[in-house]
């Protein structure tokens, strides 16, 4: 049977480190099914179908590893797939306290589920999806941070 775990996120957009946690997880799982959320509230930057094509193209040559989209509760999502692993990134301390509390409630939400958590690489530990934007929205370079691909969006995005 394969070991799958989800990696649920907006990916908008989905960056170095976010590509490590996903390599380095492959050596833990068979399967990392990359959730890529509609995430509306949040508003982001790409749309939901530009961030699923993106991740699929940087991701293409991982083998392990299925990008899909989903929109609703991460517990249902993860249960339709039959899988009961998540995994998400920690970065900072500040990070700890606000996954360390969507753990418990989808603990709570389905008593199966449980969440590994795993560092980025030192050289990846400050890169967020959120600074990537902004330094690219004020025309910085962003390639040290996300795939060409994804550096060619942005470029595109904020001309």
């Amino acid at each position: 049977m394969k070991r799958a775990i989800v990696y649920p996120g907006t990916f908008d957009p989905l960056t170095r480190g976010h590509e490590d946690l996903i390599r380095r997880a492959l050596g833990l799982f068979d399967e990392v099914v990359v959730a890529v959320a509609e995430s509306s509230a949040k508003q982001p930057c790409f749309p939901l179908d530009e961030r699923v094509d993106m991740a699929r193209q940087v991701l293409a040559d991982v083998a392990g590893v299925r990008v899909l989209p989903f929109d609703g509760l991460l517990v249902d999502f993860v249960r339709g797939l039959g899988a009961r692993m998540v995994l998400r990134g920690l970065r900072a301390s500040s990070d700890f306290e606000y996954e360390f509390q969507l753990a418990g409630m989808n603990r709570r939400l389905d008593p199966r589920m449980e969440t590994v958590f795993l560092t980025p690489a030192e050289q990846h530990m400050f890169v967020s999806a959120s600074m990537v934007r902004e330094i690219a929205r004020l025309h910085g370079d962003v390639s040290a941070f996300v795939h060409p691909l994804v550096a060619e969006r942005l470029v595109a995005r904020f001309a």
